[in-house]
Parts: C-alpha cells; sequence; structure tokens
C-alpha cells in the first residue's frame, strides 16, 4: 500500500508508515495528511494488524508543515484554514486514539506537526542525532492543533518554555521531559523498536486497546468515587471477556494463549 509521500507495509501483524519525501525532509502537506489520516484509519480497523509504527525517508522523521503548502494558506481566508487546521486535527486524533499500539522511530530532525506526531504515539524510540522543534512561534505562528498532545507529554511548565521560545530540544533533554521514551545510538535503533514491538505483540489485542483508553480516562481524573467505580467495573468487564478468559486460562495452563500468531 502506498500513497503521496507515504509508504505504507504490513507483515508479520505489524503495520509501519514511512514519510517518503526525504527531499522535503517529510514535511507534510494537506495531500499527505489526508494519505496519513486514511491509512491509520485503515490499519487500525485491520484485524490483522497488531502494531503501527512511525518511520521516516532521509536525514530526517519530519519537518512539520510543508513550506509550499504553508504559502498557499497564508493566502487563503479564515475559513479555508479552518477546515486545512481540523484535517490536520483529525490525523493527529486518529493517531493518538488508535486502538493498536504506535512505535515512532526518529532517527532525525522534527520539527512543528512532526513533535505532534511524536507526541500522540504510545511509544518513541530516538537517537541523540534526533532534535525537537516547536518552531511555530518563530513564523509568527502558534502550536495549536499538536498542543493537546505534546502538553500531555512533556507538562504544561515544558510546554511554555519551548513554545513560547522555539528553542530546540536535544535527545537527552526530550528523554527527561518524557517526549520520547528510549534513547539509542543509530546502529541500535532499528534492534530497539523491533524488541519493543515483540513485546507488544506478545500482549493481548484488546487488553492493549482498554489499556489505552483507561490511561486517558485516568490522566482525565479526578480521582473520585466515579472514577473508582468505573475502573472497578472495567476489569470486571475485561475479566469476562474472550480474551480476558484465554489469557488467565493459558497462564494458569503455561501455554501460549490464542491470539499469539505468527508474528508474536
Amino acid at each position: 500500500m502506498a500513497g503521496e509521500g507515504l509508504k505504507v507495509t504490513v507483515e508479520g501483524g505489524v503495520a509501519r508508515l514511512t514519510f517518503a519525501r526525504p527531499e522535503r525532509h517529510n514535511a507534510f502537506d494537506d495531500v499527505l495528511i489526508d494519505a496519513i489520516t486514511a491509512a491509520l484509519e485503515r490499519v487500525g480497523a485491520d484485524p490483522a494488524v497488531r502494531v503501527v509504527q512511525l518511520a521516516g525517508e532521509g536525514k530526517s522523521f519530519s519537518a512539520g508543515a510543508d513550506l509550499g503548502w504553508m504559502r498557499r494558506m497564508a493566502g487563503y481566508g479564515e475559513a479555508e484554514n479552518l477546515a486545512d487546521a481540523r484535517a490536520l486535527a483529525r490525523m493527529l486524533r486518529t493517531l493518538n486514539e488508535l486502538p493498536k499500539p504506535t512505535v515512532a522511530r526518529v532517527h532525525g530532525p522534527c520539527y512543528g506537526g512532526g513533535v505532534g506526531l511524536v507526541a500522540a504515539c504510545d511509544i518513541t524510540v530516538a537517537t541523540p542525532s534526533a532534535q525537537f522543534v516547536l518552531s511555530e512561534a518563530r513564523l509568527g505562528l502558534t502550536p495549536s492543533t499538536i498542543s493537546p498532545y505534546v502538553v500531555q507529554a512533556i507538562g504544561a511548565r515544558a510546554a511554555r518554555r519551548y513554545f513560547l521560545t522555539a528553542k530546540p530540544i536535544r535527545a537527552a533533554e526530550a528523554l527527561d521531559l518524557g517526549l520520547i521514551h528510549v534513547l539509542v545510538y543509530r546502529e541500535r535503533l532499528d534492534h530497539t523498536v523491533d524488541d519493543i514491538t515483540a513485546s507488544l505483540l506478545r500482549n493481548g489485542p484488546n487488553a492493549i486497546a482498554e489499556c489505552k483508553w483507561l490511561v486517558g480516562r485516568v490522566a482525565a481524573g479526578p480521582v473520585d468515587d466515579a472514577m473508582i467505580d468505573e475502573t472497578a467495573r472495567h476489569i470486571a468487564r475485561v475479566r469476562v471477556s474472550a480474551e480476558g478468559r484465554e489469557g488467565i486460562a493459558a497462564f494458569l495452563e503455561k501455554r501460549a494463549p490464542k491470539w499469539r500468531g505468527a508474528g508474536s
């Protein structure tokens, strides 16, 4: 499968979406945004897909918004810009709420909207050559559509600093902030991503989707009677599900659960 500036492969339960505009540092425009959204919706609904990886070709992971696209949008009115912004927001939300686990493989620079993609992924592995720049303020703009995911990833205090200054975040700083989870040398990047992917494939696919929902619900707070009751009801429902019963039975019987496929 492929789209404009996007390569999609599916093998062994793993879908990899690769940004393929290396000559433009994988910057995205309206066409690529639509292609990414469509690909995410497709793999998200495919029961054969267990894990989704994001990667980029060339020197950069993603330079964010394409300059030609930005030039075009600057000449449009507010209504057209609103429709355009909503398309980007939909892409990010689709990624953030995907029922499959998502792993970002960041091998190089990541700017603007690219940082939003990283923040919306479940797990991010990066190399020391990666750096993250929330560059919008330099252009007289704001990181509006990516802000819910970036603020959630690094916190409001750090977001104030980097939104306002547009200073680069080095990979080691990104690790400390929680924007990335693992920092490895380039020669270990693919091995690390594969190792994380293998761990995800060992787990129940429905359990992973439920865990993603659970994190979002609990993070929204507060920890009150309603949340306590909802989490109790949640685990009760999961326990009696077919996957929950199979997982417990497999553990007690010391065998692999039935959801373990060829790629697990």
